[in-house]
C-alpha cells in the first residue's frame, strides 16, 4: 500500500490500540496517521459507535479518557 492511501476502518485489536494510545495523551489525527485511516474512523472508536467493547478490553471501564 502506498503511504497516501488510507484504509477504510480499523480492526477490533486495532480498536483496542487506540484506546490506550489515547490514555497515553495521543491525538486522534496522530492515531489516525499510525493506522493510515481516516480520524474519523478514531473518533467512531472512541465515541463507541465502532468496536463497542473496545474501550473495557483495553482496561479503561468508566470514566471519560
Amino acid at each position: 500500500m502506498a503511504s497516501h492511501e488510507m484504509r477504510k476502518s480499523l480492526t477490533y485489536s486495532e480498536a483496542i490500540e487506540v484506546w490506550k494510545l489515547r490514555a497515553e495523551g495521543w491525538f486522534q489525527h496522530n492515531i489516525a496517521a499510525k493506522f493510515g485511516v481516516n480520524p474519523a474512523r478514531v473518533n467512531d472508536v472512541l465515541k463507541e459507535r465502532k468496536h463497542v467493547g473496545s474501550r473495557a478490553s483495553a482496561g479503561h471501564v468508566g470514566g471519560a479518557i
